[in-house]
């Protein structure tokens, strides 16, 4: 499963606040929106339209891991929520380790367990040792070479679709506790080989044209 990068945005969104504010969980779309272009907790800075965040929360709910619940006696407009939980088969700690992920990247061990502890506390490294340790062995984490500048490893979610992979270590450095990689389906033969840039072009026409389709639905003034 792999998500663009505003799904990741939201599912992330959608995690953090479901454990820092449950008192307004589920979200609005206004709630939603205004979550993930915060300028505080987020990396990069985002500016996502009304269209955009409605659109790839769709995407969301047709992945399996948000619900829309619609208006009705208990709320006056529609609202979402998460179903990371059930669909990755994580825990709260292991959530809010994702969802950090979500949010800003790739992380070094010190700065990921300081920010997730935000969300459900993790009083030392050494308690999260074991919750990367359970996201590596379901390969929703992987290991990254250390930043430049830097010593420390990084550890990114494979739910995203920048995995910096540039910077991955060979698969013979990994520790035990780091599985391979799914290898990627092999190309027809005949079948014209499909450049990452040509992908990344064709999921940002078929994102325009879902948005397109939104507005288009929308009530006009």
């Amino acid at each position: 499963m792999h998500l663009l990068d505003a799904e990741a945005r939201l599912l992330g969104v959608l995690i953090e606040k479901q454990l820092t504010t449950p008192d307004a969980y589920p979200l609005s779309g206004n709630a939603l929106r205004a979550g993930a272009n915060q300028k505080s907790n987020r990396e990069p800075q985002v500016d996502y339209s009304e269209p955009e965040v409605l659109v790839c929360v769709g995407g969301l709910v047709e992945k399996g891991l948000a619900d829309r619940l619609p208006a009705g006696r208990n709320s006056r407009v529609e609202r979402w929520e998460h179903r990371a939980a059930d669909k990755l088969s994580v825990s709260t700690p292991e959530l809010a380790v994702l969802a950090e992920l979500l949010l800003r990247g790739p992380q070094a061990p010190g700065a990921l367990r300081q920010r997730a502890s935000r969300m459900h506390d993790i009083p030392a490294l050494s308690d999260l040792h074991p919750i990367l340790d359970r996201l590596l062995a379901k390969r929703l984490v992987r290991r990254l070479a250390p930043g430049s500048g830097s010593r420390s490893e990084r550890f990114a979610c494979t739910l995203t679709e920048h995995l910096e992979s540039a910077t991955e270590r060979p698969e013979s450095q990994l520790p035990e506790t780091q599985l391979p990689a799914t290898p990627s389906p092999q190309t027809a033969p005949g079948s014209p080989a499909t450049s990452p840039e040509q992908s990344l072009e064709q999921r940002v026409r078929e994102l325009e044209l879902r948005v397109q389709e939104l507005e288009s639905r929308l009530p006009r003034n």
